[in-house]
């Protein structure tokens, strides 16, 4: 499945590579890009192994609002 996540309050490289990181520790996610000038985070990943609530979640836990 692919799955695009607004995400609000990106404003650097640290904040892209701190979402980057939080979605790819999710077991079942299997590639991210983001797009920090679009506050996109597109997301590759396996909806038998992680959902979208656990992805938002992990992204909120860095100190991002998802959208």
């Amino acid at each position: 499945m692919e799955k695009t996540l607004d995400v609000k309050g990106m404003t650097c490289n640290h904040c892209k590579q701190a979402v980057t990181n939080a979605l790819q520790e999710l077991d079942g996610v299997t590639r991210v890009e983001v797009d920090l000038d679009k506050g996109k985070a597109r997301v590759d990943y396996d909806e038998g192994k992680v959902t979208e609530a656990q992805m938002k979640e992990a992204v909120e836990d860095q100190g991002y609002d998802v959208k």
